[in-house]
């Protein structure tokens, strides 16, 4: 059974995500009871790019689901989102922490167990490992570093929680659980169901 702490993140990507509006997905993410929304929309410019974090922040509020957003701290600010999510040619996560208010989350991309002690020498308050297992969209990153890397990374830790990323499925998600990730991290894992919400439930259910 899975621990009612394992977190849950959902990275968007509306290019992949095919029949219907981002904005439903979100909808259906904070009622499902995801933990972590990732707005990832890298090719959208400024002004669309604050509207559609605006919509996710205003869906939701009142529920325990955080909205962050990828890289861009002007455009989480400005639309009162939960937190910005830094990678490796995003600014540095200590530039964050004096310029913004308590409660404001920073995540921070990793791609190895040294990246993560970094990130959490950083005060980083969660962080996405990966990519775990092989997926297309994380080629760019080399050969998948394996649940042993996971695991190593995890020695390393005292505080910060650590998601796994990259080719999760809801098998995988019980092995990543079972190395003690925190959580898992996902654009397709949510993107490509017939129901979010019953997605979440198999992965809540181990």
């Amino acid at each position: 059974m899975t621990a009612p702490s394992f977190k849950l993140c959902y990275i968007t990507d509306r290019l992949s995500l095919g029949i219907g509006p981002l904005t439903a997905t979100i909808e259906s993410a904070v009622r499902a009871g995801i933990d972590i929304i990732q707005i990832r929309e890298k090719d959208l410019d400024t002004r669309p790019l604050l509207e559609l974090v605006q919509a996710a922040v205003a869906v939701a509020r009142g529920s325990a689901t955080r909205v962050m957003v990828n890289d861009r701290l002007d455009v989480a600010l400005a639309a009162g989102a939960d937190g910005v999510h830094l990678g490796a040619q995003s600014m540095p996560a200590g530039h964050v922490r004096p310029v913004v208010a308590p409660g404001f989350w920073t995540g921070i991309s990793c791609h190895s167990a040294e990246d993560v002690w970094a990130a959490e020498q950083a005060a980083a308050d969660y962080v996405l490992l990966g990519p775990i297992f092989e997926t297309p969209s994380k080629l760019r990153y080399g050969l998948p570093l394996g649940l042993g890397e996971l695991e190593r990374a995890l020695r390393g830790v005292k505080r910060v929680p650590v998601l796994a990323l990259g080719g999760i499925t809801v098998d995988r998600a019980a092995e990543c659980l079972a190395a003690g990730a925190a959580g898992i991290a996902g654009i397709s894992i949510f993107q490509q169901c017939d129901s979010l919400g019953e997605r979440v439930k198999a992965l809540r259910a181990g």
